[in-house]
C-alpha cells in the first residue's frame, strides 16, 4: 500500500475562519476528512499533517523519507514564495510532490504568483479549492 505525507503550512489551521472569500468555510478538519475518504477508496494510506513552523515541516518530510513514504502532497501556504530550507527539504525527500494551493495564486498579486518550492514537484495544482487535493492524490495513487 502506498503511502503518501500531506503537509500544509502556516495559517492553514484558520481554514473557514481566515478569509472565507478566498479559501471558503470549511475548516482544515473537513479538509482531512475528506482526503481520508478518498484515500481508503484509492486503498492508499495517507499522514495529514499541518504546522505554522518552517522547521516542523522539515523535519516531518524528513521522518516522513525516512519511513519509507512513497510520495508527498504540500500547500506550503506562504512559505511557498520564501522558503529555500523547505525546497531543500523536499528535495532531499527524495519523494515525488505535488503541490497544491486552494486559491488561484495567480489572481493574488505579483508576490503570490512566484513558488519557490514548486522546482522541487512533479505538478503544481492551483484554484480548485479542495478539489485540488483529490487531483493530487490521484495522480500520486497511481
Amino acid at each position: 500500500m502506498k503511502k503518501i505525507g500531506i503537509f500544509n503550512g502556516p495559517n492553514l489551521d484558520r481554514l473557514g475562519i481566515r478569509e472565507p472569500e478566498i479559501y471558503g468555510k470549511e475548516t482544515l478538519d473537513d479538509l482531512r476528512h475528506r482526503v481520508e475518504k478518498l484515500a481508503d477508496e484509492l486503498g492508499v494510506e495517507i499522514e495529514f499533517f499541518q504546522s505554522n513552523f518552517e522547521g516542523v515541516l522539515i523535519e516531518k518530510m524528513a521522518e516522513w523519507a525516512d519511513l519509507g513514504f512513497d510520495a508527498l502532497i504540500g500547500n506550503p501556504a506562504g512559505l511557498t514564495h520564501t522558503s529555500v530550507s523547505l525546497l531543500d527539504a523536499i528535495k532531499a525527500s527524495g519523494l515525488p510532490y505535488v503541490e497544491v494551493h486552494i486559491s488561484n495564486v495567480f489572481h493574488r498579486g505579483e508576490l503570490r504568483q512566484k513558488s519557490i518550492t514548486a522546482e522541487a514537484a512533479t505538478g503544481v495544482i492551483t484554484g480548485l479549492g479542495f478539489a485540488g487535493y483529490d487531483a493530487a492524490l490521484r495522480f500520486l495513487a497511481e
